[in-house]
């Protein structure tokens, strides 16, 4: 190691201690996980059925995540409109906002009696609280900013003289945004969906307060964690080390999209 990049000997033993603090409670899930009970518990019907729903919603709500954060990541970075920091602002406020706090918000929006929610019930017959849709309302709304960050982040790095010179050609907006834009940063949009989907699959506080918790419908696997570990601590242990397995095959996925890793 050369000179340069060794770490200063008084920046080593926090940095070791910080590495422990955050390595120990994954080693001793590892270690405490009933590996003879892994494959009945992961065969339990329960436990498939929250799996099965946690995929299908993390999955829609990434889908609605692409559909509308792609639009606002290049609304963010292309334009030059009033108060856009506080847009952004806006737009990021889930990231820090306390989940639970965001079920809360969600419900004063879209319940029975919430801003919008009230015409959605009396004009459609809509309900969106306490289903499945109220599940994917819920993920997206704190999984959506990962998404918009991720690809207004490529769309600022890209070379935009690409863009101009498919302009100068006749062109249409649409058509440079498909066939130049789109193909640029697809490697930005891909690492924003990916982060997008797994923080949708961990959901829990803005899931249990807007969606409830209901077997088949809206108990998704952070809600069959959390009440396993009231009943079956080893049935708990069991499916918090599946949802680390995930968590792990994201971040391997991504290690290209990190600064300076190889």
């Amino acid at each position: 190691m050369s000179e340069q990049n060794r770490v200063p000997t008084l920046l080593l033993l926090p940095a070791l201690l910080g590495l422990a603090f955050l390595a120990l409670p994954l080693v001793g899930l590892l270690l405490r996980t009933p590996w003879d009970r892994l494959g009945e518990q992961l065969a339990a019907p329960a436990v498939r059925e929250a799996l099965w729903l946690s995929l299908i919603t993390a999955t829609v709500a990434t889908v609605l995540c692409l559909l509308l954060g792609v639009p606002l990541a290049l609304l963010l970075s292309r334009t030059r409109l009033p108060g856009i920091r506080l847009i952004r602002a806006v737009i990021t406020v889930p990231l820090v906002l306390p989940p639970v706090v965001g079920g809360v918000a969600l419900l004063l929006a879209f319940g029975r009696n919430g801003v919008l929610g009230r015409y959605l019930d009396a004009w459609f017959g809509i309900t969106l609280p306490f289903t499945s849709a109220g599940v994917v309302l819920a993920e997206t709304f704190v999984a959506m900013p990962f998404l918009v960050i991720a690809v207004e982040g490529a769309l600022r790095g890209i070379d935009r003289r690409y863009e101009e010179a498919a302009a100068t050609l006749g062109a249409g907006r649409w058509t440079v945004f498909r066939r130049v834009t789109l193909p640029m940063i697809a490697p930005g949009v891909l690492a924003g969906a990916v982060l997008c989907w797994a923080r949708a699959l961990g959901e829990f506080g803005a899931t249990i307060t807007f969606a409830g918790n209901f077997p088949g419908t809206t108990r998704t696997m952070p809600l069959t964690v959390y009440l396993a570990l009231e009943t079956d601590p080893q049935a708990a242990t069991v499916l918090s080390l599946l949802m680390l397995v995930v968590s792990v095959l994201v971040l391997a996925g991504l290690r290209h999209r990190w600064v300076g890793v190889q």
